[in-house]
């Protein structure tokens, strides 16, 4: 199967351990002398209708991905969540 990165990126990545949605994918890091791609890059959620920017991106290593179809991109990765009371410090 070929897919070209504009084709790849209208996918959506689905988490296959929780059923979760991550998004779209946003990005790919390729290793550029042997074309080789190492992940995909998806931005997490926008908050209040993308003014305020996006929550954290996840970076899916190539390895991690277990089927690309037409419309989807099945992914086997266990993420750890933030708790939602715990503060960021700076």
């Amino acid at each position: 199967m070929q897919c070209r990165l504009r084709d790849l990126r209208r996918k959506e990545v689905i988490n296959i351990n929780d059923g979760c949605r991550l998004g779209l994918v946003a990005d790919v890091d390729v290793r550029v002398p042997e074309g080789q791609v190492i992940a995909i890059v998806v931005y997490g959620p926008a908050r209040f209708f993308g003014l305020f920017g996006r929550g954290e991106e996840f970076y899916i290593p190539w390895d991690c991905i277990q089927r690309i179809g037409n419309d989807i991109i099945l992914i086997d990765k266990s993420f750890q969540r933030r708790d939602p009371r715990q503060k960021k410090f700076r």
